[in-house]
């Protein structure tokens, strides 16, 4: 009897899970009277669904004449409700001469790239203490993955336009761009903190937050 015991609690370890943040945070809610956000979004009724839910015709090309010279166009479950519980989605990244889709993460998924016009260099950075940098230059046709989570870049390092088509492992994958996380919170993190994090003087944080 104990074995049957021991043997089942094993299997429902082995199959329970918590299951995976959509969001940046969902915190509890004990009093169920009030508004309850769900962890991703509310179903539709099945017999309302159309091919609609699972279209979108807005992966055009995108504005890069800003200061990093590129654009990202998601298509995520806010684009496409098909995709709620999907655990997938995919971005068009465009890029003009030189531009760049500047060092950021994305907290909830992995991502895989395919570059469908032009040449990139594209990298990741691994977690402390080694911080080692995984770098590789992609043409046409070339594919490069980047870990959930870790600080990754792509750059176009040609004289001409590129394109990359991502997929992400989220249908909410998130994405934390490092400078404006850093610099252009919302307070402000304290110039003593990131002077000292950064090992710089204050007046060089303000410039930076400004």
């Amino acid at each position: 009897m104990a074995l049957i015991v021991l043997l089942a609690l094993a299997s429902y370890g082995a199959f329970a899970y918590d299951p995976s943040p959509l969001q940046d945070f969902c915190v509890a809610l004990n009093d169920t009277s009030k508004t309850v956000f769900v962890n991703g979004k509310f179903c539709k009724d099945p017999n309302l669904a159309n091919a609609n839910d699972f279209f979108y015709g807005g992966l055009k090309e995108g504005d890069t004449s800003g200061p990093l010279g590129s654009m990202v166009t998601p298509v995520s479950v806010t684009q496409i409700l098909g995709l709620n519980t999907m655990g997938i989605s995919l971005a068009r990244i465009d890029f003009a001469p030189y531009g760049l889709n500047p060092p950021h993460t994305h907290p909830r998924a992995t991502e895989i790239i395919v570059v469908i016009e032009g040449t990139l260099q594209v990298g990741f950075v691994t977690s402390n203490p080694e911080n080692r940098l995984f770098t590789k230059v992609l043409n046409t046709g070339d594919v490069f993955v980047f870990p959930i989570g870790l600080i990754h870049f792509q750059q176009n390092v040609g004289k001409t336009k590129a394109v990359v088509i991502a997929g992400l492992s989220s249908q909410n994958p998130g994405v934390i761009t490092i400078a404006n996380a850093v610099f252009k919170s919302n307070p402000p993190i304290s110039t003593d903190i990131l002077a000292k994090a950064f090992q710089v003087d204050k007046s060089v944080i303000k410039t930076l937050q400004n």
